[in-house]
């Protein structure tokens, strides 16, 4: 599902007009981005959690250039931790 089939749902779902649904969903993707920007959690009980984990540096391998060793400095990466209520839909 890619997002304008989420918002066709979300409208036909809430009754709110595509329009709407979009600017809702905007608004709540930008909430959870700033949220996580801050290192702040957003937790919807049932559903899941956002939250970020710190990556340490590291060194990988080039990819063109197998022989190469690269630095990869270190890094703060979005994770998504579904919640029970999930997980049990999806395993229905």
């Amino acid at each position: 599902m890619n997002k304008s089939e989420l918002l066709v749902n979300i409208s036909e779902k809430s009754g709110l007009k595509k329009v709407e649904a979009e600017r809702a969903l905007n608004a709540f993707i930008e909430t959870v981005t700033e949220a996580l920007a801050k290192e702040e959690k957003v937790q919807l009980v049932g559903f899941g959690t956002f939250e970020t984990r710190d990556r340490k540096a590291r060194e990988g391998r080039n990819p063109r250039k197998p022989d190469e060793v690269i630095k990869i400095p270190a890094s703060k990466a979005p994770v998504f931790k579904a919640g029970k209520t999930l997980k049990e839909a999806v395993n229905k």
